[in-house]
């Protein structure tokens, strides 16, 4: 009888990416949007359904999606790419330009699904390392950068789980240096003082990745989306993405959310004040905690260790992120912002357990 093949053994080595889904009160760990869709989204979304012809293939090339987050963005429909969620977008560069022999840059600690989609795909890393204060030093990128060479380099603004957006003057400066393609991860973007989407041009090695999961209340629909410069565009759509890998009733509900803006920068602004609300009393606890430009904040307990601080939240059925696992984040611990109420149960539970 014929065996297993062995896994590829690059593979066997590091654990997969995985976030606790456990049964509580308040789940606070996946920086979700804490609201669902706003009234009239379901509504409209089931008449666009009835509406669907289902028994055909979808358009291979979401062509009415891209040209709506065309002028979203304000940009041409040939600078847009659709996929499966921002991690899609993510394989799909990799497969790309990244593979066997290649080599993509990261700067820890960092999203951790770069350096997984990296060895998936193949792909060799290159990690540089954030300082204390957590940002990034441009002299670390010109090291990491001269030493490696990569071909693709990731920056995450904000950056996830630290959550401060790269400054300007930073992301210029490694497009500057970078000898391959700049991937600028903007997961959080709508929650940062500025965007990356300012430098895009068709002759500047520069993709901005976004996501619907956040503040367009659609993580259950797994849409993510790039915008680039039209020749890398073309090429994830021609060589490298799956025939019709976009289903139909994603493509509907990517357009229909769109007409939501209004809602959704209401929602920004609320998650917002929340989020400085939050800091405000974590400020008065026995905790380290770093500024955020996102809808999550980073903290680390002083008087217990964050792993003993995890376990205690969830026995009073709060659940929030455990990072003290992860590179440069000992101790650490992240917490999604979520309603008021959520909010509250969170930080009378984080003062109990301190």
């Amino acid at each position: 009888m014929a065996a297993f093949p062995a896994l590829r053994g690059d593979l066997g080595v590091a654990a997969g990416y995985h976030s606790a889904q456990v049964e509580v009160d308040v789940r606070l760990n996946t920086n979700e949007s804490p609201f669902p869709p706003p009234a009239g989204f379901l509504a409209a979304l089931s008449e666009a359904v009835a509406d669907l012809p289902l028994h055909r293939y979808p358009d291979r090339s979401c062509l009415a999606l891209r040209a709506d987050l065309a002028r979203h963005h304000g940009v041409q429909a040939e600078q847009v790419f659709v996929a499966n969620g921002s991690n899609e977008v993510l394989q799909c560069l990799l497969l790309a330009y990244g593979g066997p022999g290649r080599i993509a840059a990261i700067f820890e600690p960092t999203y951790a699904m770069h350096r997984t989609i990296a060895r998936t795909t193949g792909t060799t890393v290159a990690a540089g390392h954030r300082g204390d204060d957590l940002t990034l030093a441009v002299d670390e990128a010109r090291r990491v950068l001269a030493e490696s060479s990569p071909s693709v380099t990731f920056l995450c603004s904000p950056n996830n789980p630290t959550g401060r957006a790269e400054p300007k003057h930073v992301v210029e400066q490694v497009l500057e240096l970078a000898p391959g393609l700049v991937v600028v991860d903007e997961a959080y973007a709508q929650f940062a003082p500025w965007t990356a989407l300012s430098l895009l041009a068709d002759d500047v090695p520069l993709v901005v990745t976004r996501t619907y999961s956040k503040t367009w209340s659609m993580a259950g629909v797994r849409l993510g989306y790039l915008i680039g410069p039209a020749p890398v565009v073309s090429e994830l759509w021609e060589k490298v993405a799956l025939p019709y890998h976009v289903d139909a009733l994603k493509q509907a509900a990517g357009r229909l959310a769109l007409r939501l803006t209004e809602e959704m920068e209401q929602r920004v602004a609320l998650l917002v004040s929340e989020r400085d609300r939050v800091a405000a009393r974590l400020a008065w606890l026995p905790v380290d905690t770093w500024p955020s430009d996102a809808n999550f904040l980073l903290l680390r307990p002083l008087s217990r260790p964050g792993e003993d601080v995890w376990e205690a939240l969830v026995e009073r059925s709060v659940l929030v992120r455990d990072c003290s696992s992860w590179p440069g984040l000992e101790g650490c611990l992240r917490v999604t912002i979520g309603t008021s109420a959520e909010n509250d149960a969170f930080l009378e539970a984080l003062e109990d357990v301190l």
